[in-house]
């Protein structure tokens, strides 16, 4: 007892010397704080979670009432990842026009990267140099005004077809106010146009192309899903054990099967016709993925194209049919 007595009294002035001298410390080493350069706004966060739980099941309208209350520019912090809220047109177009470089990149997510071949596409690709060179590559040999018209066909061969069965279904129906879904037509039209630019031929109506479709949807569910390892790296594991990780990997695995045969597809025809070959930046019948294997054979030594980059390209082109929501609606 006398020995705790003693240490007490010889180390409690000691450990008061120590914790004014690191105080002292504090105060001369920390930087004066920069009003010019302060953080938005912020509402408070829980520890781990951050305002994850402020997002609740509308987030959008979370967002809304959170953007009245803190401004139309606010951080959160989802999980250890901090967000940037913009809810003005002013800040929005201060963002997208006077400082686009700063924001300008992409977050690689986990289930972008199984998707969509590590981010080589378009829409996820982080800023860089890849995406740079990808883009240069849609915009010029995809996506430019020559490629687009040397397709005309293709869409007027596809609309007739549209027409003349919605005449069709008019006429075989005995009641005068037939009603069409045009809904379908219209995604039908879409989906259409697209295989045959992109793959080269239609898959509706055949067992693969009903999995195509499957397949894209299903995708596109997992591309935005809440993904918990990007937000708290350390949970990641409950990825394994809620079942996202499997459904992952089996989907993008099968993904993956479908393309390759539509690239090797493509690859054998080639091998096939002597003849065979793609002008590119000259009008031609030939499809996308001819386009860019025709790019990774002029540019074999030094090119981006590799064959994940292909598939991902294919990926990206159907964006299109899957941001206007109507794969799912295919039967």
């Amino acid at each position: 007892m006398l020995l705790l007595h003693l240490l007490s009294f010889y180390f409690f002035p000691l450990f008061l010397l120590v914790l004014f001298l690191f105080l002292c410390f504090s105060l001369i080493t920390t930087t004066p704080t920069d009003h010019k350069n302060l953080p938005p706004p912020s509402p408070p966060k829980l520890p781990i979670i951050g305002n994850l739980h402020q997002l609740g099941l509308f987030p959008h309208r979370s967002l809304r009432s959170l953007a009245q209350k803190y401004g139309p520019l606010m951080q959160l912090h989802f999980g250890s990842v901090p967000v940037l809220v913009v809810s003005s047109a002013v800040a929005a177009r201060e963002i997208m026009k006077t400082h686009d470089l700063a924001f300008s990149s992409r977050p690689k997510t986990i289930n972008g990267s199984k998707i969509v071949y590590d981010c080589k596409d378009v829409a996820l690709s982080p800023y860089g140099e890849h995406w740079r060179q990808v883009r240069s590559i849609c915009v010029v040999h995809l996506l430019s005004n020559r490629m687009v018209q040397s397709f005309r066909n293709v869409r007027e061969e596809e609309t007739t077809l549209m027409i003349e069965k919605i005449k069709n279904s008019s006429s075989s129906s005995s009641s005068s106010s037939s009603l069409v879904n045009l809904t379908d037509m219209f995604v039908t039209l879409t989906n259409n146009i697209v295989c045959r630019v992109a793959l080269g031929r239609k898959y509706s109506g055949t067992k693969g192309g009903r999995r195509f479709k499957e397949l894209l949807a299903t995708l596109t569910e997992l591309v935005g899903v809440f993904n918990v390892g990007d937000y708290i790296p350390w949970l990641v594991w409950m990825n394994r054990i809620n079942g996202l990780d499997a459904k992952v990997e089996n989907i993008s695995k099968e993904m993956d099967e479908f393309l390759e045969g539509v690239v090797e597809e493509h690859v054998d025809r080639s091998k096939r016709d002597d003849s065979y070959s793609v002008n590119i930046g000259n009008e031609n019948k030939h499809d996308f993925v001819d386009l860019l294997l025709q790019i990774q054979r002029e540019n074999a030594s030094g090119s981006i194209v590799h064959r994940d980059t292909i598939k991902a390209l294919i990926l990206s082109i159907f964006a299109v049919v899957l941001n206007s929501g109507g794969v799912k609606k295919l039967n």
